[in-house]
C-alpha cells in the first residue's frame, strides 16, 4: 500500500489485534470501527483509533480490508521448532521507522530454542538505546515469532552491549539506507 503523504480512513472488517505505540501493549479494535492509517511501512500499519496510535501487523491487514501478509511454513514432518523458520519470521519484521528488516539491520544478536518448553528466546538490540519504538519492536518480534509452528512462548532480551553500529548491517541494508560508501 502506498500512502504517500495522504492518510487513509478505513473501517475494520473484523476484530483486529493491535499494539499501542509506543508501549507495545496488546489491545483489540472491534469490527466496524473507523481507523485512520497514518503509515504503511515494512508490511505493518500504524493507525489512529479513538485517539490512540496503534500498530497492526501485516498478517492482520485483512481486518482493514487490505491484502494480508501470509507466512507459509512447511513442517516437513518435524515436530519441534525449526531455527530457520524463526529467522524467517524475524527477517519479516521491519524497523518501525526504517523499511529494513531487523535481521538485515543487524539488530538480532542471538536466537535460542528450548524444544522441551517450546520457547524461543531472542537477544536483540535497537539502533539507539533511547529508541521510543523499542517496546513496539519487541512486541512485533513476539507476535511474529509466535506464528512459527510449535512456538508456544517467546521472550525478548534487549541488550546494548555490544552497541549497535551501521557496520552490523548487511551490505544490502547499507545500500538501501544510503550508508554504503
Amino acid at each position: 500500500m502506498s500512502l504517500g503523504n495522504a492518510k487513509k480512513m478505513l473501517v475494520t472488517t473484523r476484530e483486529c489485534p493491535a499494539r499501542r505505540v509506543p508501549s507495545g501493549e496488546h489491545t483489540s479494535i472491534p469490527e466496524g470501527q473507523f481507523v485512520t492509517i497514518n503509515q504503511a511501512l515494512g508490511g505493518n500499519y500504524t493507525v489512529t483509533w479513538m485517539g490512540n496510535m496503534l500498530r497492526i501487523d501485516g498478517t492482520d491487514a485483512d481486518a482493514l480490508g487490505l491484502k494480508q501478509d501470509t507466512f507459509s511454513f512447511t513442517n516437513q514432518g518435524h515436530e519441534g521448532i525449526l531455527e530457520e523458520q524463526v529467522w524467517q519470521a524475524l527477517d519479516s519484521i521491519y524497523d518501525p521507522e526504517i523499511p529494513i528488516s531487523i535481521v538485515s539491520l543487524g539488530l538480532v544478536y542471538q536466537v535460542e530454542i528450548d524444544q522441551a518448553s517450546q520457547k524461543v528466546s531472542v537477544k536483540m538490540t535497537l539502533t539507539a538505546p533511547g529508541c521510543g519504538m523499542g517496546p513496539v519492536l519487541v512486541s512485533d518480534v513476539k507476535y511474529r515469532v509466535k506464528k512459527v509452528p510449535n512456538v508456544e512462548d517467546v521472550t525478548v532480551d534487549l541488550v546494548f552491549d555490544p552497541p549497535w553500529s551501521k557496520d552490523m548491517m548487511s551490505e544490502e541494508a547499507q545500500l538501501e539506507a544510503g550508508l554504503f560508501f
